[in-house]
């Protein structure tokens, strides 16, 4: 199996968090691995010794908050299934995608914080993987088969409406220029009501939600494995 290299690295540890504070303060554009090694105290070749290019511990970087934030959403449906239920799962995907600096970058295209990585391939990859977006539109045909969605609508256009519907308040989170008009006291309670007004009353039975929440963690677990295979190294 796969591990991420901070797991049985101290170094490994020093060199993500110095990455993580350098780009958070000045972006990636310029940064260099050796700056890197002088803020996490190791030589450069050390970092080599974790990541074969700047792109790898970058991008590797970015997908930890995206690891993160589907080890939170896990978290939640295990505890509580009724929130997979759609009017309560999307304002929390939103405020999770808000709150994790790289994913918040990568769904809005952040180019003075990532450059030239906001469209590099394996940042495209991770987004399609475990972006909000990829999310929900895995969880819509359960939605559907669950009498929490709406049938009446063809799927692909369905899907089209709520992945606009959850980038626009995404977009009216994170650029106060979007809706520079008008403001809500809750936007979170705005994206419920606007998600149950798109997708339809929920009327699930508790074997329903039951049956919900195993299908998201079975989502979760395996889009989290195919995200660590592609960033950790292996560990048989």
């Amino acid at each position: 199996m796969a591990v991420l290299a901070e797991q049985d690295s101290g170094s490994a540890a020093r060199i993500l968090a110095a990455a993580r504070e350098l780009v958070l303060k000045r972006g990636v554009k310029g940064l260099t691995i050796a700056e890197i090694a002088e803020r996490a105290h190791v030589a450069k070749g050390t970092v080599y010794l974790h990541w074969s290019t700047r792109e790898d511990l970058l991008v590797g970087l970015f997908a930890r908050d995206f690891l993160a934030m589907t080890d939170t959403f896990a978290t939640v449906v295990a505890d509580d299934p009724d929130v997979c239920r759609p009017s309560r799962l999307l304002p929390m995907v939103m405020q999770n995608a808000v709150d994790r600096p790289f994913v918040r970058a990568l769904q809005i295209e952040d180019d003075d914080m990532l450059g030239a990585l906001t469209q590099h391939p394996r940042s495209t990859k991770l987004r399609e993987e475990l972006g909000p977006g990829a999310l929900m539109y895995a969880a819509l045909p359960v939605w559907r088969e669950h009498n929490l969605a709406r049938t009446d609508w063809a799927l692909d256009e369905q899907a089209y409406a709520l992945h606009a519907l959850l980038s626009g308040f995404l977009n009216a989170a994170t650029q106060q220029r979007v809706l520079n008009t008008v403001s809500v006291d809750d936007p979170a309670r705005v994206l419920a009501a606007a998600t149950t007004a798109l997708l339809g009353p929920e009327t699930p039975s508790p074997e329903d939600i039951r049956a919900t929440a195993d299908a998201a963690l079975a989502v979760l677990t395996a889009k989290r494995e195919a995200v660590l295979e592609s960033i950790g190294k292996r560990e048989d």
